[in-house]
């Protein structure tokens, strides 16, 4: 019981910052204009802010463990393929296929993610090890399927749209915050007072926003027509990719901190960045928005069990 109280209290917030939104579109304090301008704001400022915070604070090279930050690489970049091919093969409705894969396969490592150890562990140093092995790969396997499965029409030859992956990481906001945030703690910058509280603004305003944004573009009719595939989404990203390598990373002795980042990694939520990269990127934000709403409010049911799961066996 206590483990369930403890995973409500996680997600169940999170859930209803989202339908505040969604309730202050309805009365009309919220419109169309806001959640666009806000998606953008996120994409651009606010979420490259809130990784390079995490990261930069960090003493990366002072915790590092490569066994581990390759085995949350490999593990993200198994789910992201299996995922895509198996998409590629079973859905009918290509137009969905970019969103679909994204939020699958995609956690709320950074947004989410932190909280959650740092509930359970305190300050740890386990999570952003785990973001360098997992984050800086979400974005990029993101990029390469929103870009090839963007609903731009055939036209567009594989050339052009291998050149557009290309781009569109460079420029990738997200993929640039990761990158500084690596290099400030490699570097071991010791920022200003003045920047420090700056950066720590404005990376505050990104869960929020992004949960007020989701929330206020939330299509509840559309959702309900596209909900097969939520389900189908949903319980890979809460369900299958844990129960897949979560043995494994016991089997290979990972426990405790490590073990939790890891959970976080594969049966947390989808990311509310999901809806804002897909929006931005011409594909299904409707079916995102329904997936990640889908999967914040089951995680206080699917998180518990996996908790009691791995504290009955030791792991944590």
């Amino acid at each position: 019981m206590e483990n369930f109280i403890f995973s409500i209290n996680v997600t169940i917030p999170i859930f209803l910052v989202m339908v505040l939104g969604w309730g202050l579109k309805q009365i009309g304090m919220l419109n169309d204009n806001f959640v666009t301008v806000a998606n953008k704001f996120n994409f651009k400022v606010t979420l490259p802010f809130l990784l390079f915070r995490d990261l930069s604070s960090v003493d990366i090279k002072a915790v590092f463990d490569l066994k581990y930050v390759l085995f949350c690489a490999i593990a993200s970049s198994v789910c992201f393929w299996v995922i895509w091919g198996g998409t590629k093969l079973f859905m009918k409705d290509k137009t969905m296929t970019g969103a679909f894969v994204q939020a699958s396969f995609r956690s709320s490592a950074a947004v989410m993610g932190l909280a959650f150890i740092q509930n359970i562990y305190g300050q740890s140093a386990m999570g952003p090890l785990m973001i360098v092995g997992a984050v800086p790969l979400y974005n990029i396997y993101s990029v390469i399927v929103l870009t090839f499965e963007a609903q731009k029409g055939e036209e567009e030859s594989q050339k052009n749209k291998i050149k557009d992956v290309f781009l569109n990481i460079l420029k990738n906001p997200i993929i640039i915050g990761i990158f500084l945030g690596l290099m400030a703690s490699l570097l071991e910058i010791d920022f200003p007072v003045l920047v420090d509280k700056t950066v720590n603004n404005v990376a505050q305003m990104a869960t929020p926003l992004a949960l007020i944004a989701l929330g206020a573009g939330f299509e509840g009719k559309k959702a309900l027509a596209k909900i097969k595939p939520t389900l189908a989404a949903s319980f890979i990203k809460l369900v299958v990719q844990a129960a897949v390598f979560l043995p494994i990373a016991a089997w290979m002795g990972f426990a405790g901190e490590k073990m939790i980042a890891l959970l976080i990694m594969l049966a947390s939520p989808t990311t509310p960045s999901c809806y804002i990269m897909a929006k931005n990127m011409n594909n299904d934000g409707v079916l995102t928005a329904s997936i990640v709403v889908t999967t914040t409010l089951l995680a206080a049911f699917t998180l518990t069990g996996w908790i009691f799961l791995l504290k009955t066996m030791g792991l944590i």
